[in-house]
């Protein structure tokens, strides 16, 4: 649609919020398509319906006024978000009979008007409303691999759209919800807060879904519940023996022995010193150490000479 949600519904940007919600009713009930067949209604009066969801909504409104349409459905960081701004990409839910419905509180829009005992025929809609849940709202939730390790507990603060006493107007008003996170958890882990989302007169909020991220370490790669962890060693090592210390993610300090002749696709598993299990957090996975054997950039002949006499084996 135009990027003048002002001029779609006919006001001016000084406009307050009942002129847009007068504007809206009157144009909303002229465009509808079940009482204006003329060519182009349609489309119309999904344009006014989603004029109607930014300017009556405060946070869409701010970042709209500030940053466009552009700025709007192309999201702007999150400290712009501040002062009330919509600081997420806005998608319009492309149903604007469910903002029609939602506006006048029904499917009978001149309910207002008529208080005889005869209903008036409003084209095909019919009495009553269905709740339909709106689409669960996804959100990541980033985690250090020691949160994820040792489990922990997050707190984030949502601002929601919330139906104030008269069941027609609403607000926005901000909650915090905590999150008890499990030992164990693993990318993709989803935790859901059933109907926390923006709440209508005419839908069911939708559920708010976090999504477990792991971030990055600077030591360990974790494997479903095993830790990933490399090592540099010299080609001396590879070939002589030597011993690793390795930090676990609850402070202690491995001496871990290799014994073996380590060649490049050699692993040691050090049983019992992975991830805590999410079904049973006294159980951990294995710790499998790696090998980044540095090899010498060159060799004089005597050093050469010595190493074939090293390696040369007798019967």
């Amino acid at each position: 649609m135009g990027s003048d949600y002002y001029e779609t519904l006919e006001v001016n940007r000084n406009a307050t919020d009942a002129d847009i919600k007068k504007a809206y009713r009157r144009l909303a009930l002229k465009f509808h398509p079940s009482s204006n067949r003329d060519p182009g209604s349609t489309e119309k009066f999904s344009q006014l319906g989603e004029a109607y969801d930014v300017l009556s909504d405060p946070r869409k409104k701010a970042t709209y006024d500030k940053f466009g349409v552009e700025g709007l459905k192309g999201g702007i960081p999150p400290e712009f978000g501040s002062g009330g701004a919509w600081s997420y990409k806005y998608v319009y839910h492309a149903n604007p009979d469910k903002t029609f419905r939602q506006f006048f509180g029904g499917d009978n829009p001149f309910a207002d008007f008529y208080t005889n005992d005869t209903p008036h025929q409003f084209g095909g809609l019919q009495p009553g409303v269905l709740k339909v849940q709106d689409s669960p709202i996804e959100r990541n939730l980033h985690l250090s691999l020691d949160d994820l390790f040792h489990g922990c507990m997050k707190k984030i603060k949502i601002s929601r759209r919330v139906m104030n006493d008269d069941g027609f107007t609403s607000s926005i008003r901000d909650k915090i919800l905590t999150i008890d996170v499990k030992p164990g958890w693993k990318e993709g882990t989803r935790i859901i807060f059933s109907k926390e989302g923006d709440q209508g007169p005419n839908s069911i909020p939708a559920d708010i879904v976090f999504i477990v991220r792991q971030k990055s370490h600077p030591l360990f790669v974790r494997q479903h519940n095993d830790l990933m962890y490399k090592t540099q060693i010299s080609l001396e090592m590879a070939l002589t023996g030597f011993s690793v210390d390795v930090e676990t993610l609850d402070g202690r300090l491995l001496n871990i022995p290799i014994n073996d002749i380590v060649h490049p696709a050699y692993k040691k598993v050090v049983t019992g010193e992975g991830m805590t299990l999410s079904q049973d957090p006294s159980q951990r996975g294995n710790l499998i150490i790696t090998f980044d054997i540095q090899f010498p950039e060159k060799l004089d002949t005597e050093r050469k000479y010595l190493i074939k006499q090293a390696l040369m084996f007798k019967d």
